[in-house]
Parts: C-alpha cells; structure tokens; sequence
C-alpha cells in the first residue's frame, strides 16, 4: 500500500498488500496526537523505513512501560508510523494511507470516546490486551 504525508516529502510502500489489522484508537493520547476524537492505525509487519526520507522521532513511554517511536515528517509535521522494540509490528497512521477500508476496524479506548462508536464494530473500553482477544488479531503470536 502506498504511504505518503501531507506534504508528500516521505513516501514509501508497505511491506504487505494489506495490513493485519486496522485500529481506531479513542485513548486521550491519540486525541492529544491527532487534535480530534481519535486516531487510526494499520498494522504491518516491521521494516526499515527508506533512507533519506525527512524524518524526526519523538520517542515516549506507554501505559505499558514500552517507548513508543513516534515518526513524523519533519516538514509538515505529519505523524507516519509508531513502532516499540518489543514488537515486530508497526502501526501505519491510518490517514497517510490513501484507499484503506476501516469497515473491519477494531476500536480501543472506547471508555474514552468523544464520538459514538458504529453498532457492530469490534470494540474494547481499554485496549484490547486487556481481555482474552490478542492485540494484533490472530498475527500476535507470529508478531511477538
């Protein structure tokens, strides 16, 4: 899938067709991130990012003691992909990915949501590792 920020100063391809899932994440840290009631993300298998692109990172820790790698276009400030070590997995913003279909997206956080929420989603008041479902879907123990 192609990828590409505002101002098209970095773009790249995904290293699959699709991603393994999609999520629209409604946690005061993403309508921090975005300016808006959430944000949304694809999840692909981790890679490199292409050299020479103009990125910056911004690196914060998570509710779960991870540091989240925050790349974000250092020209017009686009948000592009967030990453941790402790995974093999990266999380696409879903607004740089032209054509996404969000019809499967699974919502967390939804105890924060300033937006209702569309009957029948999947959908958890926390993240979804806090029940029996796995974060990533059915790729996490291939993933981690």
């Amino acid at each position: 899938m192609d990828v590409a920020c505002q101002c098209k100063a970095v773009t790249f391809k995904t290293p699959t067709l699709e991603p393994l899932a999609t999520y629209v994440c409604h946690c005061t840290e993403c309508q921090s991130r975005t300016g808006s009631a959430f944000g949304a993300s694809a999840i692909f298998p981790k890679f490199t990012l292409p050299e020479g692109m103009p990125l910056a990172c911004y690196a914060r820790l998570t509710s779960s003691g991870d540091t989240l790698h925050c790349y974000f276009c250092k020209n017009c400030g686009t948000r592009i992909l967030h990453t941790t070590a402790a995974r093999n997995v990266v999380s696409v913003k879903g607004g740089c990915i032209p054509g996404l279909d969000w019809t499967k997206a699974i919502h967390v956080w939804a105890s924060a949501a300033m937006v209702p929420i569309p009957e029948g989603c999947e959908r958890y008041a926390e993240d979804s590792t806090s029940t029996s479902s796995s974060e990533y879907g059915d790729h996490q123990k291939i993933l981690d």
